[in-house]
């Protein structure tokens, strides 16, 4: 598949359209969809809650379950049959074992050693392929996204943590152990702050959206006048990274002087990997977008400090635009290459 081939054409006269279906499995939510095997149109996108505390095999039911409600609401809008459907990208948090299909370790979900590949693929009689929840919400942006029409390309997942996806060539690189992409543990600060992951000054310490939240709370134990509080009613554990975007929206100086922070530090991550890589696109996805140029006038700023300028002239540093579905749209489309559909 190359970047960009997303005709909107019908499929030629005498010949069906075949649809792929795609998971986007989270702790808190499945985001399921359908679509054309070009990527051309999407169909029976729509979320249901993940659930799981009830086990493994209730959620790969609710997956399954989600699945065939797709397939039905699709058929019903395009005319096509159950034959239509090829298969099932599943996008996962890991780390995985992408060969035998094993969810070796997610902490939001509590598995290990979970072959969920295997056990969605029985529950729906469709073959399925298994990656990163991340790299998919990248490969999603490059199919059809922010990011169409390059080669070259890194992405950044920016909510509870930070998730990445590299695409070198128009290929997802994976890595040794299928490891590759995790940008948000790379390391800004050695002795700074404490990471989910038990090292120090991870990048996603400091620009995810917990993260954000807790700099406000921190910021705002200084006493400056602030409409913060206001905004959560006088409740600062409610602040989320969303509240502060709102705030400096708004002109507050402290929400202002954290987004600018944000701005900072992963402006300082960005640029090691334009040096790295020498990327042409580098998307940025999830809640951070709703910073809009606050957020991203400082952080292109941060980049043109400290990368090459060569690397920084052939790069473009954007949002996302594909919101909620990039993930299920990239689960699709690894899909489609790992089978050589498109």
């Amino acid at each position: 598949m190359e970047a960009g081939d997303t005709a909107t054409a019908e499929a030629p006269v005498g010949e069906r359209a075949r649809y792929i279906l795609g998971v986007d499995l989270g702790g808190t939510n499945i985001v399921v969809g359908a679509m054309r095997a070009d990527g051309a149109t999407q169909h029976a996108m729509h979320s249901v809650p993940t659930r799981a505390e009830l086990g493994a095999d209730a959620v790969v039911a609710r997956i399954a379950e989600a699945l065939e409600r797709s397939i039905a609401e699709t058929c019903a809008a395009t005319g096509a049959t159950r034959a239509d459907f090829l298969g099932v990208g599943i996008g996962s948090p890991g780390p995985l074992d992408r060969k035998t299909g094993l969810v070796i370790f997610t902490p939001n979900l509590g598995w290990r050693d979970f072959p969920l590949r295997d056990r969605v693929s029985a529950a729906v009689g469709l073959p399925a392929t298994l990656d990163n929840d991340a790299n998919c919400a990248t490969f999603g942006e490059w199919w059809i996204g922010a990011a169409k029409g390059a080669r070259h390309v890194i992405g950044l997942t920016i909510g509870t943590g930070i998730g990445g996806g590299i695409i070198l060539d128009g290929t997802l690189f994976h890595g040794a152990s299928d490891v590759a992409g995790e940008l948000g543990h790379i390391t800004i600060d050695s002795t700074g702050r404490r990471c989910g992951c038990g090292n120090y000054g991870c990048l996603e310490a400091y620009a995810s959206g917990p993260a954000i939240a807790e700099r406000a709370r921190e910021a705002l134990a200084g006493g400056e006048p602030s409409i913060l509080p206001e905004l959560v009613a006088g409740d600062l554990s409610r602040i989320t990274a969303a509240t502060v975007y709102d705030a400096a929206h708004r002109g507050d100086e402290v929400a202002g002087h954290v987004v600018r922070d944000t701005a900072k530090f992963l402006g300082i991550g960005v640029a090691n990997f334009l040096n790295i890589f020498n990327p042409e696109v580098v998307v940025l996805a999830g809640g951070v977008t709703q910073a809009g140029d606050a957020l991203f006038e400082p952080l292109r700023a941060e980049v043109r400090r400290r990368a090459f300028a060569p690397a920084v002239e052939a790069c473009r540093i954007v949002p996302g635009i594909l919101d909620g579905n990039a993930g299920v749209i990239g689960a699709i489309a690894t899909f489609a290459q790992q089978h050589g559909l498109a």
